[in-house]
């Protein structure tokens, strides 16, 4: 009987492969289905994504890349509505534009024992205009229902066989069955790169194509041959790679808490072009390291030689500079000259567009055009500036050496024992604390004489969040005092970018909707201009959501509305690397006046509890005198990265901090 039932699950497995993935077989008894069943949750599924990576032949325009795919859709909730949009983004170059097609798009409905077929039409198909070099191809299936199926072929063609696509075989939904075909003549040499955790079956064949084309003779070939027409009909015979990669039952790619971008450590696939190899001619390498990529990207005319100009900004500069009494004030003052002046167009770019001195001229340009500017002043004015490639947060981690791997610059200035790095896209930016999007891991430094070396651009310092507390419990135990905090370097620097443009009464509401219960007076925030000192806040306030009366007791949360009370670690195992962006102190100084006619009956007991080799660490102190209580609280994470492998440390942390926030204070009548 054992041996039955395996043989029967291998079947059932098998099943799930050899199944035919086709569009327009939809089926009563799939749009009766009520759950996925990879995740009884889900709010859509994929039941299938299936695509195939060609190669096109033109006599006159030689290869192209073409991708097809169809994708069928279930929709089970409401909240899965989403699931019936798709985007892809098209790059529009010199050598001519990407096209996209969309064909077989159809929404499917069971009304009552009929299947109801709705076709997208022109309203639900756009193109959008992202920048010079980018469009994005939209679509909205209509007519998405609870129930839905979605089907739709999509057919991207590309001039250019460096743009391999990407194959996502995980999705934010679940997905029943993912296969890619990629069909590569011998003429290119392609790596391939996996990422994620789940490992697709794979299959690998060689073939034989013919492909026949037509291609315009020369003007002296057709003298030579006494032609009359200049098309000529040929053929082309080459041998052709084909792997299949295919996966079943993919869970989603869920959100989870301090994750710097799930797209790395999503189940996908990536090919870069390693070579040519022409019939004729030798094989040319594009395989390049680093250290090649950067310097292709440095000598390029819209970086390394926007470097070299000066003449746009150097009267203003002399300026500017004058009044300075030392290097650290002239890098301020050309610094925050730069910042002020110019504003960022939200491009992210490591070429630049329009030129800096176009940019500067307009007082607006891309992340390149402001920082490469701000590159060629510092060096204008004698420091050793240099730019510093990265990818930004929501580009991924760079996982192999291509020119295609950044998306941003900064600028970095090399002093003796460190690199002072700079971005000049953020007006609450200062030295060495940069905007958020580019804290990735590495960047990569650019030096005149072209060589380069990875630069660490992790913050290393703990960003100080200080609040101190003053309030007296009443009798029906409310509590009311006046709290003070203060923000320092990052902390100071996310404050500033999230709350600086909002009006007060928005910020207070978002305050209080934060805390339940939670009342504010009096309301004062310092110094959110004057980037050199820390933001403070300063407020009275009444919160009664801090205790809990039962007969003759009553019961006080000490960090009021301060507390953590959920552990934001839920997951029994992780596989991404935890994410705290910087590493960080928080410091709380609380001081209670207890309401007369109570005495402390119990208070927390005092812990400090401490991560392997430091990584984290909290101390909690608490003590009584007559009818006060004081509370004497850090918390601190030492490193912005903390590793998967160290998870269940993590977890098991954040439970002792959340278990010792929420304990109370017991007062009984006296």
């Amino acid at each position: 009987m054992k041996n039955i039932i395996i043989i029967s699950i291998l079947l059932v497995k098998l099943g799930c492969f050899s199944q035919s993935h086709e569009l327009g077989k939809v089926t009563i008894d799939e749009l009766k289905e009520k759950a996925s069943s990879i995740d009884t949750s889900a709010a859509a599924a994929f039941l299938f994504n299936v695509g195939k990576t060609t190669f096109e032949y033109s006599g006159d325009n030689g290869f192209s890349i073409v991708t097809e795919i169809d994708t069928k859709i279930k929709i089970y909730k409401k909240e899965g509505y989403e699931a019936g949009n798709y985007a892809v983004n098209i790059y529009n170059g010199n050598s001519g534009a990407e096209r996209v097609s969309v064909s077989k798009a159809i929404t499917y409905n069971l009304v009552g024992d009929k299947i109801e077929k709705t076709k997208l039409n022109g309203d639900g198909e756009f193109t959008e205009k992202v920048n010079k070099s980018w469009s994005r191809k939209k679509i909205a299936m209509p007519n998405v229902k609870v129930g839905s199926i979605i089907e739709y072929k999509i057919i991207l063609t590309s001039p250019y066989i460096s743009n391999f696509p990407d194959w996502d075989f995980q999705k934010n939904i679940p997905v029943t069955y993912s296969e890619y075909k990629t069909y590569i003549p011998e003429y290119f040499d392609y790596n391939m790169y996996p990422k994620g955790y789940l490992y697709p079956q794979t299959t690998k064949e060689a073939k034989s194509r013919k492909v026949d084309y037509t291609y315009v003779m020369r003007q002296d070939q057709l003298l030579k041959q006494g032609s009359n027409t200049g098309r000529v009909n040929s053929s082309l015979e080459f041998k052709e790679n084909v792997v299949k990669y295919f996966i079943s039952d993919i869970p989603a790619l869920k959100e989870e808490a301090f994750v710097n971008n799930r797209d790395n450590y999503r189940c996908s696939i990536s090919h870069e072009l390693a070579g040519t190899r022409y019939p004729n001619e030798n094989y040319k390498s594009y395989s390049t390291d680093w250290a090649s990529a950067v310097k292709e990207i440095f000598n390029s005319e819209n970086f390394g030689d926007e470097l070299k100009k000066t003449g746009y900004f150097e009267k203003d500069l002399d300026a500017i500079a004058a009044g300075a009494n030392s290097q650290e004030e002239k890098i301020e003052a050309i610094f925050n000259y730069t910042k002020s002046r110019m504003n960022w167009n939200k491009t992210y770019s490591i070429y630049c567009e329009d030129g800096v001195k176009k940019a500067y001229q307009d007082k607006k340009g891309s992340a390149a055009e402001i920082n490469l500017m701000l590159t060629s002043m510092l060096r204008y004015a004698g420091f050793e500036a240099n730019p510093i490639l990265c990818s930004t947060r929501s580009n991924g981690i760079p996982l192999f050496p291509s020119r295609s791997a950044f998306n941003y610059v900064i600028c970095g200035i090399e002093l003796q024992d460190k690199v002072l790095l700079l971005d000049a896209t953020d007006k609450n930016a200062v030295p060495d604390i940069l905007p958020v999007r580019a804290l990735n891991w590495n960047g990569r430094i650019i030096r005149k004489n072209e060589s380069s070396t990875n630069i660490d651009l992790m913050p290393k310092s703990n960003s100080l969040e200080v609040i101190n507390v003053m309030a007296k419990v009443n009798h029906e135990g409310d509590v009311t005092g006046k709290i003070r905090c203060q923000y320092l370097d990052y902390k100071a620097f996310i404050f500033r970018d999230s709350n600086g443009l909002i009006a007060k009464d928005s910020y207070l509401e978002k305050l209080e909707k934060k805390h339940q219960g939670l009342e504010v007076q009096e309301y004062e925030v310092l110094n959110l201009k004057d980037l050199s000192k820390p933001v403070i806040e300063n407020y009275a306030f009444t919160f009664n959501n801090a205790t809990e009366i039962i007969g003759d007791k009553m019961y006080v949360s000490p960090l009021l509305f301060l507390a953590t009370t959920i552990n934001p670690f839920k997951q029994e195992n992780r596989e991404y690397p935890v994410d705290f962006i910087y590493p960080f102190q928080d410091k709380y100084v609380i001081n209670l006046n207890l309401p007369d006619g109570y005495v402390v009956e119990t208070i927390p007991t005092p812990k400090a509890v401490a991560m392997p080799k430091n990584t984290g660490n909290f101390k909690y102190n608490i003590s009584s005198n007559g009818n006060q209580v004081q509370l004497l609280y850090t918390f601190e994470i030492n490193q912005a990265i903390i590793g998967s492998e160290n998870y269940d440390v993590l977890k098991s942390f954040f439970k002792e901090i959340v278990d010792k926030q929420t304990e109370k204070i017991v007062l009984k009548k006296a």
